[in-house]
């Protein structure tokens, strides 16, 4: 039940355990020994019970029930100690899983974190390994115990009135064979589906949520974000065709381990019908007290293989990120020559998809020439510049920078050669200083300033209480998308590299801020070479050249007047974009 598919999840556990793989086996033991210390007692009543009705000597009554007290005492002991010994293991597992995911994480392509998002990676990182934690603590030590309580009970059940015992296993017995046959294999596709589901209906909310003022401005509904609907929807009939399928099987489940009376009625009458003596009523009264205790064993059976499957799921998810393998390191010590760039025939097809996302694409962008990329949604604009700086190798091809291959370029010094500014900046839960650091480790208090300075981001600087040291986020000072740009621009100032990447980098900066951001731009883009990924063609038109990008493939190149004569693609799209500025209600 717990092996499904042959995975084994307590070999993958001990590996992450470590010196504390001992803590855990001998916390299953443990338990096993609890197990068994609280099944005495059980003898210890019937004892009492035959005392009772056979009119014994009343004094042996208190020492059977003194008796029981200290072994349940002993017992209740014996699994705290357990579970000492499976929470020490648990957090142990947890720090190794997200230590080790986190090495992985810093290795792995930058291209991944657009393709999975940061969100399901962070889900992975934090609820997996939480379910982790939560199963060695918890569910180990309770697993044992259902797993060694049924046997104990089956030699009570059976030690004193074999028919009795015989008739009240009969419903356990169909409980048992139904339960079985909700936990098959099909059930470990069924448990990852519905994870799938949550963690959909997780990263659907959050960009709903974020979403909200817009809706509320427009007043949509929940209709407007149709990925958001469908994944509802598409969860909601998958619980509904889910407990349908269950139905039968639970229904005679919940039936069967709750109809144990009703047979203990009936075995009365089997042992009974031939007349009533004192060890026929010693039996009936001591079965009708233990045999509920077959219907607690087998439900904890039930919630024990339900959570094993949640911890099989959550374990195939964090071996998922660390079977990703990270972009070969390129052994030698190659550098660029210069700060030019060239791609020769490169595809890229992301995985799982059934075409190219670039597909056959030769330019040259040579030293300190500003270019930019346009074309439609989809068209492979961002693909090609991702490309360009490794985020993910290419399928076929190659891209040279200062004529070299980039996978014969160290990373540490690729990521030297390169500044990027994404149209979603993020900064983290520190100082501007710090953050604008993060670009040049080293750097004085006086160079940030003066990248900041250049990144036309002193009116931020004075307006913040603390100034360069103010923490971001503290004490309610937060910064607008345009400010939180241009900080990022600084840092690119900083960093100072000979190839700038600037993705749509305007694009959510209002009118005020663009000004700003484009004056950064300026500075920032001197000397270097430049790659603009821009919607707004406005932003585009004084570019060295303009490759138009359509379905994966270089169509078209040139300068703005170039490309505007050849009446092609890019002089379709301008003309669109320029009526789509000009329009005005009521015009």
């Amino acid at each position: 039940m717990g092996k499904t598919e042959k995975y084994d999840h307590m070999k993958l556990i001990n590996s992450y355990a470590g010196g504390h793989k001992a803590l855990i086996a001998l916390g299953r033991f443990l338990a096993a020994i609890s197990a068994v210390l609280t099944l005495i007692p059980y003898y210890e009543l019937w004892k009492i019970i035959r005392t009772a009705v056979n009119g014994e000597d009343t004094g042996q009554i208190t020492r059977y029930a003194w008796y029981s007290v200290t072994v349940i005492v002993a017992a209740l002991l014996v699994y705290i100690a357990a579970l000492m010994c499976t929470h020490i293991a648990a957090f142990r597992v947890q720090a190794n899983m997200r230590s080790s995911l986190m090495r992985r994480i810093l290795t792995l392509p930058l291209g991944v974190f657009d393709e999975d998002g940061t969100g399901k990676i962070r889900r992975i990182v934090s609820d997996s390994t939480a379910a982790t934690e939560t199963y060695i603590a918890h569910t180990l030590a309770d697993k044992t115990v259902a797993a060694v309580t049924p046997v104990g009970l089956l030699i009570l059940v059976f030690a004193f009135n074999w028919k009795i015992g015989l008739i009240c296993m009969i419903p356990a017995f169909i409980g048992f064979l139904c339960m079985m046959s909700m936990m098959g294999k099909g059930m470990q596709e069924k448990m990852k589906e519905y994870q799938d589901a949550l963690e959909t209906m997780s990263s659907e909310a959050t960009e709903y949520v974020r979403g909200v003022p817009v809706v509320k401005t427009f007043g949509q509904t929940v209709h407007s974000f149709k990925r958001f609907k469908a994944c509802i929807d598409n969860y909601g009939k998958w619980t509904t065709d889910y407990t349908l399928m269950l139905r039968v099987p639970m229904t005679v489940f919940m039936t069967c381990i709750n109809a144990i009376f009703a047979f203990i009625v009936i075995a009365s009458y089997v042992v009974t019908k031939n007349g009533v003596e004192n060890a026929d009523i010693l039996n009936i009264m001591y079965y009708i007290i233990i045999t509920p205790l077959i219907t607690i064993a087998l439900t904890k059976i039930a919630y024990s293989g339900e959570a094993e499957m949640n911890l099989i799921d959550a374990l195939k998810r964090v071996e998922k990120i660390m079977n990703i393998k990270p972009l070969k390191e390129a052994e030698g010590e190659m550098k660029p020559k210069d700060n030019g760039i060239e791609l020769k025939n490169v595809s890229y097809r992301y995985e799982g998809a059934v075409r190219d996302a670039v597909s056959d694409v030769s330019l040259v962008i040579a030293p300190g020439e500003h270019v930019a990329f346009v074309g439609p949604s989809g068209s492979g604009k961002t693909t090609l510049a991702e490309l360009t700086v490794r985020f993910f190798d290419v399928t076929a091809g190659e891209i040279l920078i200062g004529g070299v291959n980039i996978k014969e370029i160290r990373s540490k010094e690729l990521m030297e050669q390169i500044s990027f500014v994404f149209q979603d900046s993020r900064l983290i839960k520190k100082s501007i200083l710090e953050n604008v650091r993060m670009a040049k480790p080293g750097a004085s208090e006086s160079e940030v300033i003066e990248a900041l300075r250049k990144a036309q981001c002193m009116d931020i600087i004075e307006k913040l209480p603390r100034g360069i040291h103010t923490v971001i986020g503290e004490k309610g000072t937060y910064l607008s998308g345009g400010e939180q740009q241009r900080i990022t621009i600084a840092r690119a100032v900083l960093k100072d590299a000979p190839i700038l990447i600037l993705d749509e980098a305007t694009a959510f900066a209002d009118p005020d801020n663009e000004t700003k951001v484009q004056a950064a731009f300026d500075e920032l883009s001197k000397g270097k070479t430049l790659i603009m990924i821009a919607h707004r063609l406005s932003t585009v038109v004084n570019a060295d050249r303009i490759f138009v990008m359509d379905d994966g493939k270089c169509a078209e190149q040139g300068s703005h007047e170039e490309l505007m004569s050849e009446n092609g693609l890019y002089k379709k799209m301008f003309d669109e974009y320029s009526r789509s500025i000009e329009w005005k209600v009521g015009a």
